[in-house]
């Protein structure tokens, strides 16, 4: 029973109470059935708020789940169990400690499975058993033909290049600097090919059990259809589907690689959703302008080429959903009203695609924290306002009048959008000055 059927039933704080916390006070479900693995240098979390950790060698060579059951998790489970609070998992106490009316990420991240599923994690596998996964982010390296602002070397060959090529950025001294020091030669300890990668052939070792227990995968990358890895996976799910029909499958893509790949890519994702070889399939993308604004954000985007493929994935799969995730920093303002025409466009013209209950593309604002001299917070006040007007436009779109059927922006689109506007003129020990003097030397 997922997170809407869940909350039809009973608040958040009344499940949290009836479930997690009779198992725990500490309790999370992620810690045995969710990982995000980064297998070209070896590290793994199963949340994105602690920092990933290191999945040491030797326990790959004892069991090749170890790259998602490390010694390191096994020792938070046992802390979970307890009911002690793990120190890595701060974000969540943080919300939690400010009163029992707030629900911290411990919560949505449990409630995806199952009442009978978080009870065995306790009772039957605890935190000695290696517990195979429910949902599984993976990237299998960091080739990659962007180089987008806000990314760095780490998960970038493009990055790497430019840094290799021209040195480190100079003279930055506000939070993150460092990435910009670096040439990412940790990220890919095992070469561009990932050839004698012990972590992925690990992944390869558990990968036919794997797929079999999974109820949601996701690939992210780098660029991932740049790794052969994931054609390989795509085409054994197209040739062992019938092992898990009910998987939620999920791939992430700059739709800008090259065409030979993309035509590929589109022939086996065809296959896969509309022969109903997945219970669903998101392509997850970004965008967070347009035209040359967004060329110079994302370098190495080709505008027209991006949409005429997004186009192309909603017009032959007419199943799917179409994810455009808006990294929102202080150039997108500029021609961000224009992205939402664009969305909106698309949905219009893609309305009666066979949805359940989203439209066929969906527009996923969140505003960039990190680094922070490409934050919304540099802007002046004038600029900042052109985020409300973007929200308002959207608001627009969204209204009964202008969408009849379900092509609109939904509630949540429409308020992630004026969430931007809260967090650029919200209070908070930012130092404007240092991050804009940081964003010149940056750009220059």
């Amino acid at each position: 029973m997922g997170v809407f059927a869940k909350k039809d039933e009973e608040s958040f704080q009344e499940y949290r109470e009836r479930v997690i916390n009779k198992l725990s006070q500490s309790f999370c479900g992620a810690k045995w059935y969710n990982a995000t693995i980064w297998l070209g240098n070896g590290t793994t979390a199963s949340c994105h708020h602690p920092p990933a950790h290191k999945i040491p060698l030797e326990e790959v060579a004892k069991s090749y789940k170890a790259i998602h059951n490390t010694t390191y998790k096994k020792a938070i489970r046992k802390q979970m169990m307890e009911g002690e609070r793990p120190k890595e998992c701060e974000y969540c106490w943080k919300i939690e400690d400010m009163g029992p009316d707030k629900v911290s990420d411990r919560v949505y991240k449990s409630v995806i499975y199952t009442d009978e599923e978080l009870k065995k994690a306790k009772v039957e596998l605890g935190y000695t058993e290696d517990v195979d996964l429910k949902t599984l982010e993976i990237a299998f390296d960091p080739n990659c033909n962007f180089a987008c602002s806000y990314c760095n070397a780490s998960f970038s060959t493009t990055w790497q290049n430019d840094i290799k090529k021209f040195g480190p950025y100079q003279n930055l001294v506000s939070d993150g600097a460092g990435a910009f020091h670096h040439d990412g030669k940790h990220a890919m300890p095992y070469g561009r090919k990932n050839e004698g990668n012990p972590y992925v052939e690990a992944f390869w070792k558990w990968w036919p059990e794997l797929y079999k227990s999974m109820d949601t995968f996701r690939i992210t990358g780098g660029e991932p259809l740049l790794s052969k890895d994931t054609f390989k996976v795509l085409e054994y799910i197209q040739e062992n589907w019938e092992a898990n029909p009910n998987l939620s499958l999920a791939i992430n893509t700059n739709m800008n690689v090259p065409q030979k790949l993309m035509d590929r890519f589109i022939e086996l994702c065809e296959d896969l959703s509309n022969n109903n070889k997945v219970r669903e399939l998101i392509i997850f993308t970004s965008a967070e302008g347009t035209n040359k604004q967004i060329e110079y954000t994302r370098f190495g985007m080709n505008y027209e080429t991006f949409w005429k493929n997004v186009d192309t994935f909603l017009t032959k799969l007419p199943k799917i959903t179409v994810n455009v995730m808006a990294t929102f920093n202080a150039l997108s303002v500029f021609s961000y009203g224009e992205l939402i025409d664009k969305i909106f466009e698309m949905k219009k013209k893609h309305q009666n695609n066979q949805r359940y209950w989203v439209s066929a593309i969906q527009l996923d604002t969140s505003y960039l924290r990190w680094p922070s001299h490409l934050s919304v917070k540099i802007l002046d006040d004038e600029h900042k306002e052109l985020i409300l007007e973007s929200a308002k436009k959207a608001l627009y779109y969204g209204i009964k009048e202008f969408t009849h059927d379900n092509y609109g922006f939904s509630n949540v689109e429409i308020q992630k959008i004026k969430r931007i506007y809260d967090y650029a003129v919200g209070d908070s020990m930012f130092s404007t000055e240092k991050f804009r003097q940081d964003f010149i030397k940056f750009v220059d």
